[in-house]
């Protein structure tokens, strides 16, 4: 499976972040959920409408209030007088592709209904377990500057989330070639699926076969116990951090056309895996991408 031809076809609408887009591929990939944190206008839901298009997968997108309760999510049951009986109408939790925008804006009830869904990948409503569809993958964006009206999501939320990505600003040519074509709604209507679902979970299979050596075992156990034991941080990564790593690495290795991972496709997700799990222990903030990756370049290759 050639990937490039998909990062080029996205890319095509979503000028210039060609990186983004590889790591968004990575964590479907991987089957894991995706958060963005970037400011408004920047193309997060454009992303993610145009790599759903792009894989033949089922999008909805939630615009997360203060106000949304979890049935506004996973749906609710309406008594219909003609059967004289309730009918469960399905919420936008069964979409295979689910953007939940500024999810920060929604109250810890609906975000918690939310993140069990995905971390169980069913949702239990009025005592009957509905599986949801598969792929399922949630993109969920977060706005990092406008703290008025939200409700962070907690490190134990935010832990559901394989990764953690920053869309940021288009380099000067990609944002000229944006001004000068406009909006990217005809460039989206003209997009055709690359793949289908079942594609997309043949190519999830397929990556949960690539192989780890135990070497690249033993530096993921190095990273996780520097973490630990080092002075930087408040709090190491968990067991569950260290799968995920192991698993985005995997993904990484299999979008580049190999099925064996490498020491170096561990590093290249590694501040998108871990940027939001870890903490400086001098101040409680979080570390930016440079700095926290020339932190954990200290732990040798083994």
């Amino acid at each position: 499976m050639n990937f490039d031809k998909i990062v080029d076809q996205i890319g095509s609408v979503v000028l210039g972040k060609k990186a983004q887009i590889r790591l968004a591929l990575t964590c479907l990939m991987a089957k894991g959920h995706l958060l963005i944190e970037d400011i408004p206008g920047i193309g997060k839901t454009t992303l993610a409408k145009v790599l759903a298009k792009c894989m033949g997968l089922n999008f909805r997108r939630i615009q997360c209030t203060s106000d949304m309760l979890p049935g506004d999510i996973l749906g609710v049951s309406v008594f219909e007088r003609k059967s004289s009986s309730f009918v469960f109408h399905p919420g936008p939790i069964f979409s295979q592709v689910l953007l939940a925008d500024e999810i920060n804006r929604a109250t810890p009830k609906t975000q918690s209904a939310l993140l069990e869904a995905m971390e169980e990948r069913q949702v239990t409503i009025e005592g009957k377990t509905r599986r949801l569809k598969n792929p399922f993958y949630v993109i969920a964006t977060q706005n990092p500057i406008e703290q008025s009206g939200t409700f962070p999501l907690p490190e134990s939320q935010m832990d559901r989330f394989l990764m953690r990505i920053k869309v940021g600003y288009p380099n000067r040519s990609a944002e000229r070639q944006l001004l000068k074509q406009g909006e990217t709604k005809s460039s989206l209507a003209g997009l055709q699926p690359v793949l289908t679902s079942e594609d997309v979970l043949m190519l999830q299979d397929r990556v949960a076969q690539v192989h780890i050596s135990d070497a690249l075992l033993e530096y993921v156990q190095d990273l996780l116990e520097f973490t630990r034991s080092s002075f930087h941080f408040y709090i190491g990564l968990s067991p569950r951090a260290g799968l995920n790593l192991l698993t985005a690495a995997k993904a990484w290795a299999f979008l580049h056309e190999r099925d064996y991972a490498l020491p170096e496709d561990l590093q290249q997700v590694l501040p998108g895996v871990v940027g939001h799990r870890l903490r400086s222990k001098a101040d409680g903030m979080e570390f930016n991408p440079q700095k926290l990756k020339s932190i954990l370049m200290e732990v040798p290759v083994p």
